[in-house]
């Protein structure tokens, strides 16, 4: 704080030598307050900071989290992966795929199996985000039919907007029922997303009910010897679930960028939202699976 300089003392004759006073309480006060806000911020000491506690990048802020004891850490790097053009390779054993809906169009999956794509993740069906209906994505069957014929590998996933379990496991039961006992290359997917539209029914759902949504979906299509797994981004996987109540499915992480900076060890990333493939029309995220 910068020294207050003293007035002469002719000065405190006029009924000036009640202001450097005033200033004085005032720098006192301020000093007070200025204490008591570095008293109440966090401090910069890690030493201060549980040891159990990493930290860890959410995709918006860098941030400090207790990790689940029986998830493993991820043991990848950014040396681990080259980027090349809009693909992203990986060093290691691993296949290259991408995710669809109606929203890519009509697809020639022979010119997208040639360009290298080795699996697909097809969206199966979705709830309506406002009244709950459950409808079947106008393209499944022609995705389905389309990708097994060129060879590629198949799995599904499913949109849900469930409320409950209850809700969850009546989307299993829809997955099941259009599948209609045939047998996928790849896991069936939960994919529960927030969404911003007017009315939404999900709006404000709690953590603990989005991770009760998850289980009781991949628990019901883990009953019929079909594999199961759950689609997340990376502040859902921090914030939102339970990943240990989910430890046993397939994870499948939406992280976009040139490598999996998430904190635990995943089977599935998502690294691009905007992938260009050969015999696509539109956009395509694209996806690597780590053998």
């Amino acid at each position: 704080m910068t020294k207050l300089k003293e007035k002469p003392k002719r000065a405190a004759r006029g009924g000036m030598g009640r202001i450097p006073l005033a200033l004085l309480v005032m720098a006192a006060l301020v000093m007070m307050a200025v204490l008591r806000q570095l008293r109440q911020q966090p401090p910069a000491d890690r030493s201060s900071v549980p040891p159990d506690t990493v930290t860890v990048d959410d995709g918006v802020n860098t941030v400090t989290i207790t990790p689940h004891g029986d998830i493993p850490a991820a043991t990848l790097s950014a040396e681990d992966f080259t980027a090349s053009e809009d693909w992203v390779l990986y060093s290691g054993p691993s296949r290259q795929g991408i995710d669809v809906s109606e929203f890519q169009g009509q697809i020639d999956w022979e010119q997208a199996a040639d360009s290298g794509v080795e699996f697909a993740f097809l969206r199966l069906g979705y709830r309506g985000s406002t009244e709950g209906g459950l409808y079947t994505d106008e393209r499944f069957e022609e995705n389905l039919a389309g990708a097994a014929g060129a060879g590629v590998s198949v799995g599904v996933y499913f949109f849900s907007q469930a409320l409950d379990g209850e809700e969850a496991v009546r989307e299993a039961e829809f997955v099941l029922d259009v599948l209609n006992g045939r047998t996928l290359d790849l896991p069936v997917m939960f994919d529960w997303e927030p969404v911003d539209t007017e009315g939404a029914r999900t709006a404000g759902l709690g953590a603990q009910a989005v991770t009760e949504c998850a289980a009781a979906f991949c628990g019901r299509i883990a009953e019929t010897g079909l594999s199961a797994g759950v689609y997340f981004n990376r502040q859902q996987g921090y914030y939102v679930y339970d990943l240990s109540r989910l430890k046993d499915y397939v994870l499948w992480v939406s992280d976009p960028g040139v490598w999996p900076n998430f904190y635990y060890a995943v089977d599935v990333w998502q690294y691009s939202f905007s992938g260009t493939v050969p015999g696509i029309g539109a956009p395509v995220d694209r996806n690597i699976w780590f053998d």
